[in-house]
């Protein structure tokens, strides 16, 4: 049976604060949470024992993408360049991720849906990084004229035999489709995904507040990086954004890189929808973590500029964040460090259904970050066992 004790750190639950608090964890599950040291256990004086990040938004890290890899036409490609990325985010705090595919050609999306299903059944036995949750399909059902960086060549209607044959190509392990809820055939394959237990997001859409209240009746309970790529709100057309942020089942993705939204917009997201519908992402590419130049997304040429992601016309392309510069972020904004722990680990596992993760809880996963005064990470356990240490 292994054991640890983790001890005289600043837990953060991260519903509360206890410091010093104590974490025990046996066979992978934590079994205890108390406030006080245990003079027995792994001394954490100066350190935070956080939940493990969850990104369940991100392209790609390091060089690695997980449709630029797909559109090889290679499945080896894309499981190569996924265990590349679960090693990659595991650097910066993250233990469970959705890797992301942009719009694409049917065959790409089935090699990545197949890429995907590998490498989670390979998890079971090896774990070396970051764990996969599962696919998520950001398009191709989306709107042309809120296309953002999406590439408009392959956007196309929603169709559900194509969802189901991405479904049965990744063995159940669709987790999530970014959809515009107004274009044709929509509602209908929202109700379709939803049967299969796919979660649905609105996003890259020009949705009316009718259109997108209606999607979100048929059972989409998310929104792809809310403000971005959305038709803006007017006061005689309301759009998509007034309508997720007042309805309460919806989750609201917040790119928090200070770039995609401005601070003043991510205080009045969580003063009007509150700290429990919102979900940090990064919506990295390819390009974080690597320097300033010339890189690809969907097909498409981004510029990345002093760690900014643009096309060539100007358009923003995904991000260079990550999870742990992203919890800076909103620290130096002035969001409680519990709150935007929060928005980082429990939402975004209630978002998508993950049981017992993202919080620091008796029998829950002992997914968990340390992190030092400054917020750095310091080491990272997944399933109880340290995977990374200083």
């Amino acid at each position: 049976m292994s054991r640890a004790v983790l001890t005289n750190a600043r837990v953060i639950t991260p519903f509360e604060e206890i410091y010093p608090g104590t974490v025990e964890i046996e066979n992978g599950i934590i079994k205890r949470v108390y406030a006080g040291r245990n003079p027995s256990g792994e001394d954490l004086e100066g350190k935070i024992i956080v939940p493990g990040f969850i990104d369940v938004h991100t392209h790609g890290i390091g060089g690695f993408d997980v449709t630029y890899s797909a559109m090889s036409g290679s499945e080896q490609e894309v499981e190569e360049a996924l265990i590349k990325m679960s090693e990659k985010y595991l650097m910066h705090g993250v233990t469970l991720f959705l890797p992301t595919t942009v719009t694409a050609p049917h065959e790409v999306l089935l090699i990545a849906a197949k890429g995907v299903k590998n490498v989670i059944n390979y998890q079971k036995d090896q774990l070396a990084g970051a764990k996969i949750g599962g696919l998520h399909l950001e398009g191709p059902y989306i709107n042309k004229e809120k296309k953002g960086a999406q590439n408009p060549e392959f956007i196309r209607l929603p169709n559900i035999q194509e969802l189901k044959e991405y479904w049965e190509a990744s063995e159940g392990n669709i987790k999530t489709v970014t959809i515009a809820p107004e274009v044709e055939g929509a509602l209908e394959f929202i109700q379709y995904a939803r049967s299969l237990g796919i979660y649905v997001s609105l996003g890259h859409t020009n949705a009316t507040y009718k259109e997108a209240k209606a999607a979100i009746y048929a059972g989409a309970n998310r929104a792809s990086h809310l403000y971005n790529a959305m038709r803006p709100i007017n006061h005689r057309e309301p759009g998509v954004i007034i309508a997720t942020i007042e309805s309460p089942q919806v989750y609201l993705e917040l790119i928090c890189d200070l770039i995609h939204i401005s601070p003043r917009i991510i205080h009045f997201t969580l003063k009007h929808a509150g700290v429990e519908r919102i979900v940090t992402i990064t919506d990295s590419i390819i390009a974080t973590d690597f320097p300033d130049g010339k890189y690809s997304l969907g097909g498409l040429e981004v510029i990345v500029k002093d760690g900014v992601c643009r096309l060539k016309d100007g358009t923003l392309a995904g991000s260079t964040l990550t999870m742990d510069k992203a919890l800076k972020n909103l620290v130096e904004i002035g969001v409680p460090l519990k709150d935007a722990i929060r928005t980082m680990t429990y939402n975004p596992a209630k978002a998508l259904g993950i049981h017992k993760a993202g919080a620091i809880l008796p029998g829950y996963l002992a997914d968990l970050v340390i992190l030092d005064r400054d917020l750095h990470i310091d080491s990272v356990y997944i399933h109880g066992e340290k995977i990374l240490t200083p």
